[in-house]
């Protein structure tokens, strides 16, 4: 079949929105990201209540509680409805905290602001890119289908600032690779008279497509993403916790929990297996994209 020069253009276009589509489709309706989760009780007065796939995290105080992570707008009713099956008030919320400012962890930032009247705090490196609704992501700030609601920040966080509602208190750790501005959220609490370290990573892994070398829009990612492993390396961690459940095999853990027993979400050494294991990954990644960039160099002076 045969095609004028002026039908071409058209045809690659349309392609080019299908496919734009079908990708759009897939990000939407990964089925655990809205895959419904029974809530529960971690340690102390922290809480699950998010969806399979997509990690939120509740600290309840008597002043209110303070929430991690809002994820998909569709991601909100199952938030609101997991709270009030453990007898909270989504209305209560008053500081709303994220891991990243990737839309699948804060498109819902607005939605619940605007509910419940929570103060929205970023870190700084991810400020410019929640109140431009992922437009300036140096990764996929130029793909519609990964931007949200444009949110206010109401304090700008930074390395080492703690965020404190009640009895609660919370530590926001610059670990910027995976975002400029990623967090990764420590805490300690008290359960049956002994303390535990908490940990939730923001997250650290090298996704698809990330450039390491020679990245325009993020020059320094290669050292930040060092800079991550260092610190992770040197928190203290009891229970081990992430902005996805599969960062710490949630499911499988969920079916271990026994009244009674010690809890499997301490996990120690699975916490050191993930960071070393992503690690490991970003590495390889790294020395790949760094022999590419010879082979270039070489190919060019021949």
């Amino acid at each position: 079949m045969r095609y004028s020069i002026r039908v071409l253009p058209l045809l690659a276009a349309s392609l080019m929105i299908q496919l734009l589509a079908v990708r759009y489709a897939a990000a939407q309706t990964n089925p655990s990201w809205t895959a419904p989760c029974k809530p529960f009780r971690i340690v102390g007065n922290l809480y699950y209540v998010g969806s399979m796939g997509l990690a939120n995290y509740l600290i309840a105080t008597p002043n209110g509680h303070i929430l991690i992570n809002s994820d998909l707008d569709a991601n909100v009713p199952l938030i609101q409805a997991s709270m009030k099956e453990l007898g909270f008030d989504f209305n209560d919320v008053k500081i709303l905290l994220i891991s990243h400012a990737h839309y699948d962890h804060c498109s819902g930032s607005a939605l619940i602001t605007e509910r419940t009247g929570a103060k929205y705090m970023v870190m700084d490196a991810d400020v410019p890119v929640v109140t431009s609704g992922g437009a300036t992501d140096f990764q996929y700030g130029a793909e519609t289908d990964s931007r949200y609601r444009p949110v206010q920040v109401d304090r700008t966080l930074h390395d080492g600032d703690t965020v404190r509602l009640g009895d609660a208190v919370l530590v926001a750790h610059r670990t910027p690779g995976h975002t400029k501005g990623c967090t990764t959220w420590t805490m300690r609490v008290n359960e049956n008279g002994r303390p535990y370290n908490v940990v939730i990573v923001g997250g650290c892994g090298v996704n698809p497509g990330y450039r390491l070398v020679d990245n325009k829009l993020y020059p320094e990612i290669a050292r930040d993403y060092e800079r991550t492993f260092r610190l992770l390396k040197r928190l203290p961690c009891d229970y081990f916790l992430g902005a996805h459940g599969v960062y710490f095999d949630m499911e499988a853990k969920i079916g271990r929990v026994k009244q009674g027993a010690a809890s499997p979400f301490i996990d120690p050494n699975g916490y050191r297996s993930f960071v070393l294991g992503k690690e490991r990954e970003f590495r390889a990644e790294l020395a790949r994209q760094l022999a590419e960039k010879r082979r270039r160099r070489v190919s060019r002076r021949r």
